[in-house]
């Protein structure tokens, strides 16, 4: 799991986006949805990203159970 964490960060930092970058997407996306609907599309995203973190815990948890040996 550390390994697939970093490997994240890593490809993430590569494609890092400056300051310039990052204003001209917000821009774009301020024009696109307008300023009543981004918080409802960031509550969306929120969620999401939630019930994927509970899912990646849910699957590590179940991998852990059945490594373990069973005392019979």
């Amino acid at each position: 799991m550390k390994l697939t964490i970093n490997f994240m960060l890593n490809t993430i930092l590569l494609f890092a986006l400056g300051t310039g970058e990052i204003i001209l997407i917000a821009f774009v996306v301020l024009l696109i949805f307008g300023g009543k609907k981004i918080p409802e599309l960031m509550r969306g995203i929120g969620k999401g990203v939630n019930q994927f973190k509970k899912g990646m815990n849910d699957l590590d948890e179940e991998i852990k159970s059945t490594d373990k040996p069973e005392n019979k």
